[in-house]
């Protein structure tokens, strides 16, 4: 029998979560399937979606109830925070107005929504997003487990530069020394932890001025009361994040959308009818008589201005659902201007009311409609209350994907979107934090300052990053990247002086989570760093294994054997430490290796590669499941069947090649690994193979093309032998599996050397020890029966 193996494109395929059932596409169905039609298929409907204006205004509408409702419930507190000791000249409020018309339309408008938002990852936005980009430009990340073949992914998008340009003398330059690459991670930590003090501050300080209102109609009320008020609004927020947002989510819209109408319709009405003259601060002199006029005062007032802008982080990364032309409509269409507009009421309105700046929005309201506002801001500022957190438990997941967060509990709230996820965990200790905040301070002004200096320290750890990714990924020319850089720092440094002024007075909160979560994060990454190291020191060489014979020394009992490695390629330590201390193993012997890449998602008919690790008679193979940042094991249970079916895959897609050698000749992966990666194919069923991949070199791969000779892949085989090997071995593992599936874990235990510093055995025998302890257990992860596990332990040093 002769085939002919061609060459063919991936395509990647959407499949319905709720038919998701069998990740793996049956192969009988797999080879009949005609791609050419489906690409066809995908490719008109991307038109459609590409050029249909109706469908991008319907993305922009209810992009505003997932990405900008944290920045429009910014007029419910920001005059507050700007004149906290009173407005003592009304020049002041066309200052101040100044300031945040020109805040607004550099920060939010020309760098986020034109600029950043345009270095999403795939659609995923935020810091790790940003992070995720250079990884695949740069070799920084500082736990090395990628394959070339990783490279190979329909995901993973990376642009090519030349040797002498700007661009590869910076990837140079990043990846000259590992402390540059710590300090990159560091600084994406430090982002990162960033944005979950915004996910503990933002509702805390949304709800608590919205119930605010309350008091302006009824001046008597205590500030405890309104404590309160806010209190429950936030325990009943947390309590039903487990529901997840897909069932409320389509009412988020509407109200963000009414929110803004009516906070930009009370704007106009209170210009026109206290004073037109506030339109004067679209000149920017109005800045420099401001702080000529205010000195210091009207410099650390900046704290409460840049409040004005929070809620741009959020923006980022909440981008997932919605193309960045979406967003950009939404906000220059209806964000920008009625923003303008409310401030603009609301300085009006102070021209004339100079007392009332405490509660400026809820006074500036017409009575007639005072009510239902309340309610509407209310609502609106739950909903940014939501945004945020929903923003807080995705950069948690992308953390945890990288290794930088200790395992907890993830669950996908939502059939259609694979973005919306619920954190357990984290959700109650963000409610507990988010309540100590609110009820502790009981003061916007506090709550504000705090507030502020998370959000500059995010904004700034944005802006470095974004000068990398427009090095590395853009290529832009350098003159570009200074203009950014220069405009952005002056304006953000301006900023993060005056919140320096605020650390005594709230400022400190942010920096204290930001410290905690910041030490958890970075103990948990080198722990986990330290155990890749050792088992990668301490692997088995293939030769030792070959050694052992097709028995390994041992008895051979019935079933399978599942040993969870982080390694993608190499024998684990914990096999050898297995097999020399108990007398037997399983007849076939499967190596597990589950890691995640800095893509937002990995397709499901490429997640799983399959390797044989020895001789056919050995009965040993290598699984490696590949996941991005945003993946989700959705179905635990069904782990188990994807890898059986990608083995019987790859056993079958093995016997159709001719030239599996048992030899030790590696020298031809980087000539043959591509074309053979698509060379698996029928060409009648034109499908792709790069999870069932048996010719792929290393060290454990003996399964190989003999040489270059064999580049066209006309392969030759003996057709029924072939056939009826293949027929065996499948029925020898159907067999194995039938008699049992034993799961093997390794539980390594890290500690300290003697001789090591203090600081060092604090972070590794207690802070790490006590985060395993804590921590979600891999088995727990992958749904192993407690009947089927066997843990294998040892201890290393550091």
């Amino acid at each position: 029998m002769e085939l002919s193996m061609g060459m063919t494109s991936r395509v990647e395929v959407e499949e319905d979560s709720d038919n998701n059932k069998g990740s793996m596409w049956d192969l009988d169905q797999k080879l009949d399937q005609p791609m050419d039609e489906e690409a066809g298929r995908l490719r008109n409907t991307y038109r459609e979606k590409k050029f249909s204006a109706l469908l991008l205004l319907r993305l922009a509408f209810q992009s505003l109830g997932v990405v900008y409702g944290d920045l429009g419930t910014s007029p419910l507190y920001v005059f507050y925070n700007t004149f906290p000791h009173g407005i003592k000249d009304s020049e002041d409020v066309i200052g101040a107005l100044s300031l945040i018309i020109y805040s607004l339309t550099l920060i939010p408008l020309l760098k986020y929504v034109f600029i950043v938002c345009r270095a999403n990852d795939n659609g995923q936005g935020g810091t790790f997003a940003l992070y995720s980009l250079l990884c695949r430009h740069a070799n920084v990340r500082t736990i090395p487990n990628q394959h070339r073949t990783d490279e190979e992914l329909t995901t993973y998008s990376r642009s090519t530069f030349h040797e002498q340009s700007f661009a590869a003398k910076t990837k140079r330059w990043l990846e000259r020394y590992a402390f540059r690459k710590n300090a990159l991670l560091i600084l994406v930590l430090v982002g990162t932890c960033m944005v979950i003090g915004d996910g503990i501050l933002t509702p805390a300080i949304s709800v608590l001025s919205a119930s605010g209102g309350i008091k302006v109609n009824h001046p008597k009320l205590s500030n405890d009361v309104v404590t309160v008020v806010a209190v429950v609004i936030l325990v009943g927020l947390f309590s039903m994040q487990h529901y997840g947002t897909d069932k409320v989510g389509w009412l988020f819209a509407p109200i963000v959308l009414l929110w803004f109408l009516l906070i930009g319709g009370i704007g106009l009405f209170n210009i026109w009818k206290y004073d037109t003259g506030v339109l004067k601060a679209f000149s920017p002199v109005y800045i420099y008589r401001y702080f000529r006029r205010g000195g210091r005062d009207g410099w650390t007032s900046l704290g409460g201005i840049m409040l004005s802008i929070t809620g741009i982080e959020a923006l980022f990364a909440d981008l997932a659902h919605f193309p960045v032309l979406a967003v950009q409509i939404a906000f220059t269409v209806v964000v920008f201007p009625c923003l303008l507009l409310a401030y603009s009421g609301q300085a009006a309105y102070l021209m004339q009311n100079k007392e009332h700046v405490v509660d400026a929005f809820y006074r500036s309201i017409p009575e007639s409609i005072y009510w239902p506002v309340f309610i509407v801001a209310t609502a609106a500022a739950v909903v940014a209350s939501q945004a945020t957190i929903s923003a807080t438990f995705s950069i948690i997941k992308q953390a945890l994907a990288l290794g930088c967060f200790p395992r907890v509990k993830v669950v996908h709230t939502s059939k259609k979107f694979l973005g919306q996820i619920y954190i357990p965990d984290m959700n109650w200790i963000l409610m507990i934090l988010c309540i100590c905040v609110t009820a502790g301070f009981q003061n916007q002004s506090q709550i504000g300052n705090a507030y502020g200096t998370a959000v500059v320290i995010v904004m700034l750890v944005t802006t470095l990053l974004m000068i990398l990714v427009m090095l590395l990924v853009w290529r832009c020319h350098w003159i570009l990247v200074m203009l950014f850089t220069g405009l952005s720092l002056v304006v953000e440094c301006t900023y993060f002086s005056a919140v320096l002024f605020k650390v005594d007075q709230g400022g400190w909160v942010p920096l204290v989570i930001a410290a905690a979560f910041l030490v958890i994060m970075y103990v948990w990454h080198y722990g986990t760093l330290k155990r890749y190291e050792f088992e990668m020191h301490s692997k088995v060489s293939m030769a030792w294994i070959v050694g052992l014979g097709p028995s390994l020394g041992l008895v051979r009992v019935p079933g399978i054997g599942l040993v969870y490695t982080e390694l993608a390629s190499g024998v684990p330590h914990i096999f050898s430490h297995f097999i020399t201390n108990l007398p037997a193993i399983h007849s076939v012997v499967v190596f597990v290796c589950v890691k995640y890449l800095p893509v937002y998602t990995v397709p499901e008919e490429e997640r799983i590669l399959v390797k044989r690790i020895g001789p056919k008679n050995f009965h040993m193979f290598r699984c490696v499941a590949r996941y991005g940042y945003k993946d989700l094991h959705k179905k635990d249970e069904d782990f188990e069947k994807k890898l059986f079916d990608s083995l019987f895959l790859f056993v079958r897609l093995e016997s159709m090649m001719e030239g599996c050698s048992d030899s030790d000749e590696y020298s031809l992966y980087g000539q043959q690994t591509e074309r053979s990666r698509e060379a698996l194919i029928n060409n009648n069923g034109n499908i792709t193979s790069s999870f069932a991949d048996p010719t792929i070199s290393s060290i454990d791969s003996i399964v190989q093309i003999k040489s270059p000779s064999h580049a066209n892949f006309t392969v030759r085989s003996s057709g029924q032998t072939s056939s009826q090997a293949e027929v065996d071995e499948r029925e020898f593992l159907n067999n194995c599996r039938d008699a049992g599936v034993v799961h093997i874990m390794g539980n390594t235990v890290v500690r300290a050397r003697r001789d090591s510093r203090f600081y060092k055995k604090i972070a590794v025998d207690y802070i790490y020890a006590f985060l395993r302890k804590i921590c979600r257990e891999n088995s727990v992860i992958f749904n192993v029966p407690h009947e089927s596990l066997l843990n294998v332990g040892q201890i290393f040093y550091v």
